[in-house]
C-alpha cells in the first residue's frame, strides 16, 4: 500500500489535508484524485474535531476549483452531519467517468479557500 500511495503521489494523484497546531500534526485525511473527482481514503486526529478541520479545508479546496464529487467511501453519520450523501451507483460512475477525464486543478490549499465555506450555497451541479 506504501508503494501504491508513493506512486499516485508522484504522479500527482495522491494529496494530504493536514491540520498542524503549534507546529504538530494533529489530524488530516488523504485522498486521490483523477480529474476532477476526488475520493476521499482515510481520515485521522490527535485531537477532538481535527479531521474536521482537515474535510472542511478539502470541501473549500473544491469549492474554489470547482471540483463538484468528493467519493467519502462510507455513509456515516458524522459526514451525513457535514452534508454527505448517497448517490445511486450509476450516477456515481457516470460522474466518476465524466470528471476523471477533466484537467486536474493544482493542489495548493491558499488560505483565501476558506472564503468558500462562507457562501451561502453549493452550486447546483455538486454532487
Amino acid at each position: 500500500m506504501l508503494r501504491a500511495y508513493a506512486r499516485l503521489y508522484h504522479a500527482g494523484h495522491a494529496h494530504s489535508v493536514e491540520t498542524w497546531i503549534d507546529g504538530k500534526l494533529a489530524a488530516g485525511l488523504y485522498c486521490v484524485s483523477l480529474g476532477r473527482a476526488v475520493f476521499g481514503e482515510s481520515m485521522f486526529t490527535h485531537v477532538p474535531d481535527g479531521s474536521k478541520i482537515a474535510l472542511a479545508a478539502l470541501v473549500a479546496f473544491c469549492r474554489v476549483h470547482g471540483l463538484p464529487l468528493i467519493d467519502c467511501q462510507q455513509n456515516t453519520a458524522h459526514l451525513a452531519s457535514l452534508g454527505a450523501r448517497e448517490i445511486p451507483r450509476a450516477e456515481f460512475a457516470q460522474a466518476v467517468h465524466a470528471l476523471a477525464r477533466e484537467p486536474t486543478p493544482v493542489w495548493r490549499f491558499q488560505p483565501v479557500y476558506w472564503d468558500a465555506l462562507l457562501s451561502p450555497a453549493l452550486p447546483p451541479d455538486f454532487l
